[in-house]
Protein backbone atom coordinates (compact mmCIF):
# COMPACT_ATOMS: atom_id res chain seq x y z
CA UNK A 1 0.00 0.00 0.00
CA UNK A 2 1.39 3.11 -1.51
CA UNK A 3 1.97 5.76 1.99
CA UNK A 4 0.29 8.58 0.23
CA UNK A 5 -3.02 7.15 1.19
CA UNK A 6 -5.84 5.68 -0.93
CA UNK A 7 -8.32 8.17 -1.26
CA UNK A 8 -6.42 11.77 -2.31
CA UNK A 9 -8.91 14.56 -3.37
CA UNK A 10 -7.28 16.52 -6.45
CA UNK A 11 -8.75 20.00 -4.82
CA UNK A 12 -10.13 22.81 -6.40
CA UNK A 13 -9.08 25.91 -5.99
CA UNK A 14 -11.49 28.29 -4.08
CA UNK A 15 -11.78 31.79 -5.88
CA UNK A 16 -12.97 35.08 -4.87
CA UNK A 17 -15.73 37.71 -6.25
CA UNK A 18 -12.22 38.87 -8.03
CA UNK A 19 -11.01 35.47 -9.12
CA UNK A 20 -8.01 35.51 -6.54
CA UNK A 21 -7.27 32.38 -4.64
CA UNK A 22 -9.20 32.56 -1.77
CA UNK A 23 -6.94 31.20 1.04
CA UNK A 24 -9.65 30.78 4.23
CA UNK A 25 -12.01 28.82 1.70
CA UNK A 26 -8.69 26.57 0.54
CA UNK A 27 -8.11 25.64 4.42
CA UNK A 28 -11.67 25.10 4.58
CA UNK A 29 -12.01 22.64 2.06
CA UNK A 30 -9.03 21.00 3.29
CA UNK A 31 -10.52 20.42 6.57
CA UNK A 32 -13.39 19.06 5.30
CA UNK A 33 -12.01 16.48 2.82
CA UNK A 34 -9.42 15.38 5.85
CA UNK A 35 -12.84 15.08 7.94
CA UNK A 36 -14.80 12.97 5.12
CA UNK A 37 -12.39 10.49 3.71
CA UNK A 38 -9.93 11.69 2.10
CA UNK A 39 -6.66 10.47 3.01
CA UNK A 40 -4.99 13.51 1.43
CA UNK A 41 -4.97 16.10 -1.59
CA UNK A 42 -3.79 16.80 -4.69
CA UNK A 43 -2.66 20.14 -5.10
CA UNK A 44 -2.71 22.38 -8.09
CA UNK A 45 -3.39 19.77 -10.48
CA UNK A 46 -6.51 20.25 -12.98
CA UNK A 47 -9.02 20.01 -11.16
CA UNK A 48 -7.12 22.91 -9.13
CA UNK A 49 -7.20 25.04 -12.68
CA UNK A 50 -3.37 25.12 -12.56
CA UNK A 51 -3.08 25.98 -15.94
CA UNK A 52 -4.68 29.60 -14.94
CA UNK A 53 -2.49 29.90 -12.01
CA UNK A 54 1.02 32.03 -12.05
CA UNK A 55 3.87 30.18 -11.12
CA UNK A 56 3.81 32.46 -7.33
CA UNK A 57 0.34 31.42 -6.86
CA UNK A 58 0.67 27.84 -7.79
CA UNK A 59 3.89 27.57 -5.01
CA UNK A 60 2.16 30.01 -2.91
CA UNK A 61 -0.99 27.32 -2.59
CA UNK A 62 1.44 24.42 -2.36
CA UNK A 63 2.65 25.89 0.92
CA UNK A 64 -0.24 26.87 2.21
CA UNK A 65 -1.26 23.61 2.11
CA UNK A 66 1.52 21.97 3.98
CA UNK A 67 1.41 24.04 6.31
CA UNK A 68 -2.28 23.70 7.51
CA UNK A 69 -2.52 20.63 6.64
CA UNK A 70 -5.64 19.62 8.51
CA UNK A 71 -3.37 16.81 10.97
CA UNK A 72 0.58 15.44 10.39
CA UNK A 73 -0.26 12.16 7.95
CA UNK A 74 -2.63 14.34 5.49
CA UNK A 75 -0.69 14.13 2.62
CA UNK A 76 0.02 16.88 0.04
CA UNK A 77 0.62 15.98 -3.14
CA UNK A 78 1.75 19.08 -5.60
CA UNK A 79 0.87 19.23 -9.51
CA UNK A 80 3.90 20.20 -10.75
CA UNK A 81 4.09 18.89 -14.83
CA UNK A 82 4.35 21.36 -17.82
CA UNK A 83 4.91 21.17 -21.49
CA UNK A 84 8.38 22.36 -21.12
CA UNK A 85 10.85 20.25 -18.84
CA UNK A 86 12.33 23.15 -17.45
CA UNK A 87 9.69 24.79 -16.38
CA UNK A 88 8.57 21.48 -14.90
CA UNK A 89 11.83 21.55 -13.18
CA UNK A 90 11.28 24.58 -11.96
CA UNK A 91 8.11 24.06 -10.58
CA UNK A 92 9.60 20.34 -8.81
CA UNK A 93 12.12 22.24 -7.07
CA UNK A 94 9.95 25.00 -5.56
CA UNK A 95 7.19 23.03 -4.42
CA UNK A 96 9.62 20.68 -2.72
CA UNK A 97 10.89 23.29 -1.43
CA UNK A 98 7.06 24.62 -0.10
CA UNK A 99 6.83 21.07 1.65
CA UNK A 100 4.81 19.17 -0.78
CA UNK A 101 5.27 15.22 0.16
CA UNK A 102 4.50 14.24 -3.38
CA UNK A 103 4.77 15.72 -6.77
CA UNK A 104 2.01 14.35 -9.67
CA UNK A 105 4.16 15.46 -13.05
CA UNK A 106 1.54 14.98 -15.87
CA UNK A 107 2.30 13.99 -19.44
CA UNK A 108 3.78 16.90 -21.55
CA UNK A 109 0.86 17.91 -23.39
CA UNK A 110 0.82 19.53 -26.96
CA UNK A 111 3.60 18.82 -28.25
CA UNK A 112 3.48 15.14 -28.09
CA UNK A 113 7.25 13.87 -27.11
CA UNK A 114 8.16 10.94 -28.65
CA UNK A 115 9.34 7.63 -26.20
CA UNK A 116 13.01 8.76 -25.62
CA UNK A 117 12.09 12.37 -25.15
CA UNK A 118 9.41 11.53 -22.20
CA UNK A 119 12.05 9.32 -20.86
CA UNK A 120 14.56 11.65 -20.69
CA UNK A 121 11.95 14.41 -19.51
CA UNK A 122 10.94 12.37 -16.26
CA UNK A 123 14.48 11.69 -15.42
CA UNK A 124 15.05 15.23 -15.35
CA UNK A 125 12.13 15.71 -13.36
CA UNK A 126 12.75 13.06 -10.75
CA UNK A 127 16.43 14.68 -10.41
CA UNK A 128 14.93 17.26 -9.35
CA UNK A 129 13.62 16.20 -5.86
CA UNK A 130 14.24 14.12 -3.12
CA UNK A 131 10.11 13.29 -3.04
CA UNK A 132 8.27 10.49 -5.12
CA UNK A 133 6.69 11.65 -8.04
CA UNK A 134 3.79 10.42 -9.58
CA UNK A 135 3.43 10.14 -13.27
CA UNK A 136 -0.04 11.34 -14.61
CA UNK A 137 -1.01 9.84 -18.24
CA UNK A 138 -4.54 11.53 -19.27
CA UNK A 139 -4.67 10.85 -23.14
CA UNK A 140 -7.64 13.17 -23.14
CA UNK A 141 -6.26 16.47 -22.05
CA UNK A 142 -2.28 16.11 -23.45
CA UNK A 143 -3.24 14.20 -26.59
CA UNK A 144 -0.76 11.31 -26.12
CA UNK A 145 -1.44 8.35 -23.83
CA UNK A 146 1.46 6.58 -22.48
CA UNK A 147 1.19 2.71 -22.73
CA UNK A 148 2.13 0.33 -19.92
CA UNK A 149 5.54 -0.48 -21.04
CA UNK A 150 6.90 2.59 -21.77
CA UNK A 151 5.07 3.51 -18.21
CA UNK A 152 7.35 0.89 -16.89
CA UNK A 153 10.38 1.87 -18.97
CA UNK A 154 9.92 5.44 -16.94
CA UNK A 155 9.76 3.89 -13.55
CA UNK A 156 13.17 2.11 -13.90
CA UNK A 157 15.19 4.98 -14.22
CA UNK A 158 14.45 6.45 -11.25
CA UNK A 159 13.56 4.94 -7.58
CA UNK A 160 11.84 8.19 -6.73
CA UNK A 161 9.07 7.11 -9.75
CA UNK A 162 6.85 5.50 -7.53
CA UNK A 163 3.42 5.68 -9.08
CA UNK A 164 1.14 6.49 -11.64
CA UNK A 165 -2.34 8.09 -12.05
CA UNK A 166 -4.14 6.33 -14.74
CA UNK A 167 -6.57 8.04 -16.64
CA UNK A 168 -7.06 6.28 -19.25
CA UNK A 169 -10.16 3.50 -18.38
CA UNK A 170 -9.27 1.33 -21.14
CA UNK A 171 -5.57 0.81 -19.75
CA UNK A 172 -5.92 -0.39 -16.33
CA UNK A 173 -3.76 -2.69 -15.17
CA UNK A 174 -1.04 -3.24 -12.95
CA UNK A 175 2.31 -2.12 -13.99
CA UNK A 176 5.20 -3.29 -12.36
CA UNK A 177 7.36 -1.07 -10.10
CA UNK A 178 4.36 1.62 -9.92
CA UNK A 179 1.30 2.48 -7.56
CA UNK A 180 -1.61 2.77 -10.02
CA UNK A 181 -4.10 5.10 -8.47
CA UNK A 182 -7.47 5.04 -10.47
CA UNK A 183 -7.55 8.77 -12.30
CA UNK A 184 -11.10 9.04 -13.05
CA UNK A 185 -14.41 8.43 -10.28
CA UNK A 186 -15.55 5.93 -12.11
CA UNK A 187 -12.89 3.50 -12.31
CA UNK A 188 -11.86 3.66 -8.81
CA UNK A 189 -13.66 0.47 -7.85
CA UNK A 190 -11.81 -1.65 -10.68
CA UNK A 191 -8.56 -0.21 -9.10
CA UNK A 192 -9.15 -0.98 -6.08
CA UNK A 193 -9.91 -4.70 -7.19
CA UNK A 194 -6.86 -5.49 -9.08
CA UNK A 195 -4.57 -4.23 -6.15
CA UNK A 196 -4.43 -0.31 -7.41
CA UNK A 197 -3.27 2.23 -4.96
CA UNK A 198 -6.08 3.62 -4.89
CA UNK A 199 -7.25 7.11 -6.23
CA UNK A 200 -6.97 10.56 -7.13
CA UNK A 201 -10.70 11.70 -7.47
CA UNK A 202 -12.58 14.66 -7.96
CA UNK A 203 -16.21 13.18 -6.46
CA UNK A 204 -14.49 12.58 -2.99
CA UNK A 205 -15.16 16.38 -2.46
CA UNK A 206 -18.91 15.61 -2.37
CA UNK A 207 -19.39 12.23 -1.72
CA UNK A 208 -16.11 11.63 0.36
CA UNK A 209 -17.38 8.91 2.69
CA UNK A 210 -19.10 7.03 0.25
CA UNK A 211 -15.73 6.85 -1.70
CA UNK A 212 -13.85 5.79 1.67
CA UNK A 213 -16.79 3.14 2.20
CA UNK A 214 -15.40 1.91 -1.75
CA UNK A 215 -11.91 1.37 0.17
CA UNK A 216 -12.89 -0.29 3.37
CA UNK A 217 -15.85 -2.29 2.49
CA UNK A 218 -14.41 -4.84 -0.40
CA UNK A 219 -17.30 -6.85 0.19
CA UNK A 220 -20.10 -4.09 -0.41
CA UNK A 221 -17.96 -2.22 -3.10
CA UNK A 222 -20.02 -3.20 -6.68
CA UNK A 223 -23.31 -2.60 -4.83
CA UNK A 224 -21.83 0.89 -3.42
CA UNK A 225 -20.02 1.62 -6.52
CA UNK A 226 -23.33 1.27 -8.70
CA UNK A 227 -25.10 3.77 -6.17
CA UNK A 228 -22.36 6.61 -6.68
CA UNK A 229 -22.78 6.03 -10.63
CA UNK A 230 -24.84 8.98 -10.82
CA UNK A 231 -22.89 10.98 -9.22
CA UNK A 232 -19.45 10.48 -11.09
CA UNK A 233 -21.64 11.22 -14.04
CA UNK A 234 -22.72 14.23 -13.14
CA UNK A 235 -18.93 15.69 -12.15
CA UNK A 236 -17.80 14.94 -15.75
CA UNK A 237 -21.12 15.83 -17.38
CA UNK A 238 -18.88 19.27 -18.35
CA UNK A 239 -15.09 20.12 -18.40
CA UNK A 240 -13.63 19.76 -14.80
CA UNK A 241 -13.38 21.76 -12.52
CA UNK A 242 -16.56 23.53 -13.68
CA UNK A 243 -19.14 20.70 -11.95
CA UNK A 244 -17.71 20.03 -9.10
CA UNK A 245 -17.40 23.52 -8.03
CA UNK A 246 -20.68 24.19 -9.11
CA UNK A 247 -21.73 21.24 -6.52
CA UNK A 248 -19.61 22.53 -3.87
CA UNK A 249 -20.95 25.94 -3.69
CA UNK A 250 -24.38 24.72 -3.47
CA UNK A 251 -23.40 22.31 -0.76
CA UNK A 252 -22.57 25.85 0.79
CA UNK A 253 -18.57 25.88 0.42
CA UNK A 254 -18.39 28.77 -1.25
CA UNK A 255 -15.70 28.03 -3.95
CA UNK A 256 -16.02 30.65 -6.32
CA UNK A 257 -16.25 30.77 -10.07
CA UNK A 258 -13.61 29.32 -12.66
CA UNK A 259 -10.71 31.21 -14.45
CA UNK A 260 -11.08 31.98 -18.25
CA UNK A 261 -10.83 29.71 -20.62
CA UNK A 262 -13.49 28.04 -18.67
CA UNK A 263 -16.96 29.66 -18.04
CA UNK A 264 -19.06 28.52 -15.03
CA UNK A 265 -22.04 26.08 -15.21
CA UNK A 266 -25.17 27.90 -16.31
CA UNK A 267 -28.38 27.60 -15.01
CA UNK A 268 -29.17 24.72 -16.88
CA UNK A 269 -26.05 23.11 -15.92
CA UNK A 270 -25.99 24.26 -12.26
CA UNK A 271 -30.11 22.81 -11.93
CA UNK A 272 -28.73 19.20 -13.51
CA UNK A 273 -26.24 19.39 -10.76
CA UNK A 274 -28.25 20.37 -8.16
CA UNK A 275 -31.24 17.41 -9.59
CA UNK A 276 -28.29 14.99 -8.23
CA UNK A 277 -27.14 16.19 -5.00
CA UNK A 278 -30.75 15.99 -3.69
CA UNK A 279 -31.23 12.43 -5.41
CA UNK A 280 -28.22 11.33 -3.68
CA UNK A 281 -29.91 13.32 -0.43
CA UNK A 282 -26.88 15.66 -0.38
CA UNK A 283 -28.35 18.77 -0.44
CA UNK A 284 -30.59 17.56 2.41
CA UNK A 285 -27.46 16.76 4.43
CA UNK A 286 -26.27 19.95 3.94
Amino acid sequence: MSGLGQILTAVVTPFDDDLNVNEDAFVRLLNHLADHGSDGAVVCGSTGEAATLSDDEHVALVRLAAQSRPHESFTIVAGAGSNDTRHAIHLTEQVTEAGADAVLSVTPYYVKPNPRGLKAHYAAVADATDKPVLLYNIPGRTGLDVPNDLLREIAAQRPNITGVKQANNDNLAPIEGLDVYAGNDDILARTLDMGGAGGIMVASHVIGDEMRRLVDEPDNRAELDAQLKGVYAAMQAITNPIPVKAALNLLGHDVGGVRLPLAAADERETAAIREVLERHGLLTAA
